[in-house]
Parts: C-alpha cells; sequence; structure tokens
C-alpha cells in the first residue's frame, strides 16, 4: 500500500483514518528492533495506575502474538481495581520478586519503558533498569522526556501511552494482531487517564480509536464498572470523610485543598487505589479551577502529591516549582518530604505566587 499521512486499520473507509502521528523512522527502529529480539521486558513507572499497566499489558498481549517472550515488570504494587484486567495476573513486582526481574532485565534483548520519561520515575528499578545493556525504547506522552533511551517516541499531545501504543501497532501495520485482551489493555489506559473521556479528550482520532477498539469485541461498559465501581466500603466512607472534614475551599483562588494524613488512611482500611480520583472531586464546586491532594505515603516517608485543574491553568508548573514534580497542563503531580503541616504551608504559597494565573481562569 502507498504510505501517505494516514494508515487505516478498515481499508480505504476514510472515517476510520488516523494521523500518522510517530515518525516513521522511530516506526522503523521499533521494527527491527521487535524483529531480531527474543526477549522483551516492558517497565513503567512507581505505583502504577490505569495507562501504565494497560499500556504494558496492550503492549504485552501484541508481543505475545508476535511470538516473543514478554514479561512486565512494575516497580511496586497497582489498585486492586486494575487486577481483572487479561495478564494482570503475570505481572512481575520489583519489590516481592527483585532477583527474578534483575535477571529478567538483564537477559532482555529489548526493554521498552513505558508511561514515564525520567528514571527516578522507576523508584527501586531505576539502577536495574539503567544499567541493562539491553536496547531501550521509551513511548510516553509527559514532557520534557530525559534522554535515556536510543529510541524516544514522546507525544504530550497524546491523550494517554495507551493511545500512543496502539498508534504504533497500528503503524507497523499490525492492526489486524490487536486481540480483544490487548485491546481491553489499551482501552483501560486511555479512559483511566482522562478521567472517563472527561479531560484531555476532546481530539476526535481518540474516538476514532474506540470505535477500532470496539470492533475487537471489547465492552466499555463492563470496562467501566470494573474500573470505577468495584470499590471497596472503605473508599466509599473515606470519601466522605474527605469530603465533610477534609477538603478545604479557597474561593479567592479558585482553588482547593484535600489532605490526608497515615492515621486517617489506617482508620478507613486504606488500599492502594482507595484514593483514585479524590483530587478530581473539588473540581466539581462552581468556580473552583485548580485542586490539589496531598496524601501522606503508606510505603515512604513523603507526602505525594496529586494536582488537577480545568482550562488553562498550568498545575504542571506549579508542581515543578513547589513540589519537585511535573506533568501534563491539567494532570500533574510530585512529591514533598516534610510534615503535613508543611505541605499545606507550602501549597498556600504556591497559591500566593500563581494567584494572577488562578484569577485570570475564572
Amino acid at each position: 500500500m502507498k504510505k501517505n499521512k494516514y494508515f487505516c486499520s478498515s481499508l480505504l473507509n476514510p472515517i476510520r483514518m488516523l494521523s500518522k502521528v510517530i515518525a516513521q523512522a522511530n516506526v522503523d527502529h521499533v521494527e527491527k528492533w521487535f524483529e531480531k529480539a527474543d526477549k522483551i521486558v516492558i517497565v513503567t513507572h512507581v505505583s502504577p495506575d490505569g495507562d501504565a499497566i494497560g499500556s504494558s499489558l496492550g503492549l504485552y498481549h501484541f508481543l505475545s502474538s508476535q511470538d516473543k517472550t514478554v514479561y512486565v515488570i512494575v516497580p511496586n504494587a497497582f489498585p486492586d481495581f486494575l487486577k481483572w484486567m487479561p495478564g494482570a495476573k503475570d505481572i512481575i513486582q520489583y519489590n516481592k520478586c527483585e532477583e527474578l526481574a534483575s535477571q529478567l532485565i538483564r537477559e532482555a534483548d529489548v526493554l521498552c519503558v513505558l508511561d514515564l520519561n525520567v528514571l527516578s520515575r522507576l523508584d527501586d528499578l531505576k539502577k536495574v533498569v539503567e544499567e541493562s545493556s539491553a536496547r531501550k525504547m521509551m513511548i510516553d506522552h509527559h514532557p520534557y522526556p530525559e534522554d535515556f533511551c536510543k529510541i524516544i517516541i514522546s507525544h504530550p499531545e497524546i491523550s494517554s501511552t495507551s493511545e500512543l501504543v496502539f498508534r504504533l501497532i497500528c503503524q507497523l501495520g499490525n492492526f489486524s494482531d490487536i486481540t480483544k485482551e490487548s485491546a481491553e489493555c489499551i482501552y483501560t489506559g486511555m479512559m483511566t487517564d482522562t478521567g472517563g473521556f472527561t479531560y484531555n479528550s476532546n481530539e476526535r482520532e481518540i474516538y476514532l480509536i474506540i470505535g477500532e477498539l470496539l470492533s475487537k469485541g471489547i465492552d466499555k461498559d463492563e470496562i467501566y464498572r470494573r474500573v470505577f465501581n468495584t470499590y471497596s466500603e472503605g473508599r466509599l466512607r473515606l470519601m466522605g470523610y474527605v469530603l465533610y472534614e477534609k477538603m478545604q475551599v479557597f474561593p479567592q483562588f479558585h482553588a482547593a485543598l484535600i489532605s490526608l494524613t497515615r492515621s486517617e488512611q489506617k482508620k478507613f482500611q486504606y488500599i492502594k487505589g482507595d484514593t483514585e480520583g479524590f483530587v478530581n472531586m473539588p473540581l466539581s464546586v462552581k468556580g473552583i479551577c485548580f485542586s490539589a491532594f496531598l496524601r501522606e505515603d503508606t510505603e515512604k516517608d513523603m507526602i505525594k502529591v496529586s494536582l488537577r485543574s480545568v482550562g488553562s491553568f498550568p498545575c504542571n508548573q506549579l508542581a515543578a516549582e513547589f513540589f519537585n514534580g511535573g506533568g501534563h497542563l491539567n494532570a500533574s503531580g510530585g512529591e514533598f518530604y516534610g510534615t503535613m503541616e508543611e505541605a499545606i504551608e507550602l501549597f498556600k504559597q504556591a497559591l500566593i505566587k500563581f494567584e494572577k494565573l488562578l484569577l485570570a481562569k475564572k
């Protein structure tokens, strides 16, 4: 088929045509690497979210269909509401199987680094990946990637890494090899990284991709229920507590803050994933354009910082300047080492610093 700026999963059907986002040179390199490789390892960031797991498993199923030996390795645990995903039971946690994970990475021909663009996001897995002699490729949608991979597929304009994985497979000419299992994982990643397609999801081609995933037999309604409607009783009670007791609104800045200590999490039998989406809740308050969630980590002596905004307020700039973080315009994160009181005070200082931008986004 003659190459042009478009590819199409349904031949000559213009409705399903998607633009070629990934540079052809990168696609060609990936194709050669995959063809030559026998053992491929996929790694993603610490505290993996839906996009990290979805993109990793989506690529895992595709490569498995190409008769490759593939492993997915994550630094630590991921939320229970993602464990239904096809292939999730085969994911290797580095913090539980350090020796095995290290050996697999050392023996890998190709190392695929997904949904992260700085080595520090690998946490304890960083050194093993850094020292690996495998050919490394990055597939990610966060801005300002570090230069630690030979192939860098970095597109911050794309909604999720899962969407990028779909596009890569299609540009490789392998749409027909996407299985239902792979499609379920890719859809889950796209859905979770856009809040159920409620933000960062206005691009028309996202919905063309969803149509193609539906053609693989996925049940998007069932996927939504499995991800968003299978929380624990403790999460619901914690949510009520957070909204009633822990949400602070700063109307003069069009901002809100939720904070949660380690002892408060324990009181509600917190399990990983129970606070997923909490940072978005204050944005439903009329006039609020910026929300922050400060949570004492249950594994490390630090405070996890999640930031969300609507409109054009750059919460990634605030994350970088005040919380050693970064991310997207409307969805960012960071870390703080200190007490909760100090973190809250720093947040208030950030509001003052960014006052003009906050007030401009009413």
